[in-house]
């Protein structure tokens, strides 16, 4: 396998080549007819003519491969429920049947579904469920007030919901109240309930009910280039900023990115805690995995994830700062690490990477991603080759991305002096293709003020090892 640099070098280069290769691990109903559309620019399209569904790539396929009775999925138990353990044949059969009881309340491709799930085995079965259906996943924060998640239902106009229940048996109350507070009314929910949960037919469906009565699903297909979910970004004066990506760029980016970039291939166990809200929540904790034939290991976070990472011998693992820094509450360092570990979210104090890595023996390296791309722009490549990374950097730019600095005036900045973060058009397969039904603000906010760049919104530079260090925010959008 070639180095990062040389890898890094032919995604620049020659892209339309380069995820050309990456798009033969995909399996798609109807191949692409061309890789790379630039034929509008500044809005790129990724894979045109393609036809594939998600579910079928993260699920069916394995099970058609051989692999069906492989765990596919292992959440060892806690605010979710109590402890599972899914094969690829059995989360498959879940799907498929899930899908079925969406598509019973009228849900079809290109119709929106508002999973607001915490991280757990529910939420990966909605979610591949809405994409089995070619519909539209549309997922909140769970750190979302009431007045914010009824903006991002007015936005997206949701034909239903799947939620958990809260403590007196309905929605959690944020849903509730978001509800309440929104213009668009959602006509049906479905509801993961407690025993005692009150109901409202034929408005609200339980999650077992539609289980019982639903017949199987099967995989629709859906364009390379339709959308495939939204997830929501922050806007300057709190402006609703619903971030939308597509099937075809989507799934062959991330299922490059968890072997090459993670270094968990088919078979192994890919540990994460993020929330289903951020974008390294989705993809990292979510799809990637999956869309790789890997054990996905779900966790709360916590000290306990350390135990539960190495009994289950987990290859690499996407957590937070705070998982991180709970290593001391976990007792020091488990008797079998991770091979990697990798911090979503904000940049951490280096404190902590530099403490968690000596307590592990394990790099520990936070990635630099963005809501709007879906997968990190800078990280350590550890599937490509060992790099160190100091504390304070994300690491290199990822395959794809091509990271600039740019001073005040545009022109490219002094080396080793920060300046605005951008990257060069186009972008890469798995970031966003706009914001959901505003083209114009997606070119105002990223693209005008530097044409031929997409602006990420952050500051920085690049070191003398090429290594991208993020210091703070650029522009009117907060971080």
């Amino acid at each position: 396998m070639d180095g990062y640099a040389a890898v890094h070098q032919r995604s620049i280069t020659d892209p339309a080549r380069f995820w050309g290769m990456a798009a033969r691990e995909v399996h798609w109903l109807v191949p692409p007819d061309r890789v790379l559309d630039d034929g509008a620019p500044p809005f790129y399209r990724w894979f045109t003519g393609g036809e594939l569904n998600v579910c079928d790539n993260a699920l069916d396929r394995h099970v058609a491969a051989g692999h069906g009775d492989r765990p596919a999925l292992i959440y060892p138990g806690g605010a979710a429920g109590p402890p599972q353990v899914r094969t690829f044949g059995e989360l498959a059969e879940t799907v498929a049947r899930f899908a079925g009881a969406l598509a019973e309340l009228g849900v079809g491709g290109g119709d929106r579904v508002l999973v607001h799930l915490p991280l757990s085995p529910d939420a990966v079965v909605a979610v591949l469920a809405c994409a089995r259906l070619g519909a539209v996943h549309v997922v909140p924060s769970q750190r979302a007030g009431a007045g914010e998640l009824a903006a991002q239902i007015d936005l997206t106009r949701p034909k239903a919901v799947v939620a958990a229940a809260g403590e007196d048996g309905t929605a959690k109350p944020v849903l509730e109240s978001a509800l309440r507070l929104a213009s668009h009314r959602i006509p049906r929910r479905l509801i993961r309930h407690r025993p005692d949960a009150r109901v409202v037919p034929p408005r609200d469906v339980t999650w077992e009910e539609a289980l019982a009565a639903a017949r199987p699903a099967g995989c629709a297909p859906a364009a390379a280039t339709d959308p495939l979910h939204i997830l929501f970004a922050p806007g300057p004066e709190g402006v609703v900023r619903g971030v939308v990506r597509d099937h075809g760029g989507y799934a062959v980016a991330l299922r490059w990115t968890m072997e090459h970039i993670y270094g968990a291939g088919p078979g192994e166990v890919f540990g994460a805690t993020c929330d289903l809200g951020w974008a390294a929540g989705l993809s990292g904790a979510l799809h990637a995995p999956l869309l790789t034939g890997c054990t996905l290991l779900l966790h709360d976070g916590g000290a306990g994830f350390w135990a539960a990472a190495a009994e289950h011998g987990a290859k690499a693992v996407l957590t937070t700062a705070a998982t991180a820094g709970a290593l001391r509450a976990a007792g020091g360092a488990p008797d079998r690490a991770p091979a990697a570990v990798f911090l979503a979210g904000r940049r951490p104090d280096r404190r902590i990477c530099a403490r968690a890595s000596r307590a592990l023996c394990r790099p520990v390296t936070w990635q630099w991603e963005r809501p709007e791309t879906g997968r990190p722009i800078a990280a350590a490549p550890h599937g490509l080759e060992p790099t160190p990374v100091d504390p304070e950097a994300a690491g290199p730019p990822v395959p794809g991305f091509d990271v600039h600095v740019l001073a005040p005036d545009g022109a490219p900045a002094a080396a080793g002096t920060d300046g605005e973060l951008a990257i060069r058009l186009p972008l890469p397969p798995g970031s966003l293709t706009t914001l959901w039904r505003d083209d114009e603000r997606f070119v105002a906010e990223h693209l005008a003020r530097r044409p031929g760049y997409f602006l990420t919104g952050d500051a920085g530079r690049l070191g003398a090892d090429g290594h991208v260090r993020v210091t703070g925010s650029a522009g009117p959008r907060p971080c």
